[in-house]
């Protein structure tokens, strides 16, 4: 699996004494975690891991080479010939590399920033997320860019992120909000549907969801950030001072 991020030439690398400090932020969807995760991120001059657009782009490559997206085992195939690359800083690009049979000769990158976003491989997700093993390979690719991103500090976001993919992060936030709420955001951004449709679809999303992460309980050590009576700023400005709160705790300790 050839996996990989782009971040900027100028950011201070990490060294084996002062690895990336890792952020990590699960939640579900419409809990405002990926756009305020971003900004924070920006905030805080760290880089930012959509590891949903991972997942997603996994989707939409199973979809356009015709693989059982419920095949545990074809997925796993296809990620052994995919390349997936991610920008940590600044506006988002995501690139898939198909597999040569697919009628893309090897290295040649495929820009799906905005494919990946499109309902018909939004609803298509939970097929790969589903399985185990897949979720592991993803899981240890993730740890990979993060190690390579030469970034003093990433917001890693997604689901099991505080619990799987970053267990031991020095911050870790469980963002959610009341169904209600997270209905009303996402209806701003899909037009097309009714307030009542788009609560439907949250609760059809967080069902399956539940089939393999808790996004309402925190584990133990992790921060919950409830989101429904603050706006865009305010959730910002929560995570921002939590991960400032370490930060200054991580100075005095070393006096």
């Amino acid at each position: 699996m050839n996996a990989s991020a782009v971040a900027p030439a100028s950011a201070a690398g990490p060294t084996a004494s002062a690895p990336p400090l890792l952020v990590a932020i699960d939640g579900p969807a419409g809990s405002g975690k990926s756009s305020v995760s971003r900004a924070a991120a920006d905030r805080l001059a760290f880089g930012i891991l959509d590891t949903g657009a991972a997942y997603r782009s996994l989707a939409w490559a199973a979809l356009r080479a015709g693989v059982d997206l419920d095949d545990e085992r074809a997925v796993l195939e296809l990620l052994e010939t995919w390349g997936f690359t991610i920008t940590m800083r600044g506006e988002q690009w995501v690139t898939v590399t198909l597999p040569a049979e697919e009628g893309a000769a090897s290295g040649d990158p495929v820009d799906v920033t905005a494919e990946i976003r499109d309902p018909a491989v939004s609803a298509q997700v939970s097929r790969v997320s589903k399985h185990p093993a897949v979720r592991e390979r993803l899981n240890e690719m993730f740890r990979r860019i993060v190690a390579a991103s030469g970034l003093p500090g990433v917001v890693i976001e997604g689901r099991d992120i505080t619990t799987v993919v970053a267990p031991e992060a020095p911050v870790r936030i469980l963002m959610t909000a009341s169904p209600e709420v997270r209905a009303q955001r996402r209806a701003g951004e899909l037009a097309d549907m009714s307030h009542e449709q788009v609560l439907a679809d949250i609760a059809a999303r967080d069902a399956k969801d539940a089939l393999v992460v808790d996004f309402f309980t925190p584990a133990p050590g992790v921060t919950l950030v409830d989101t429904s009576d603050l706006n865009f700023e305010q959730s910002i400005q929560a995570v921002v001072d939590i991960v400032r709160a370490v930060q200054r705790a991580a100075e005095e300790s070393k006096r």
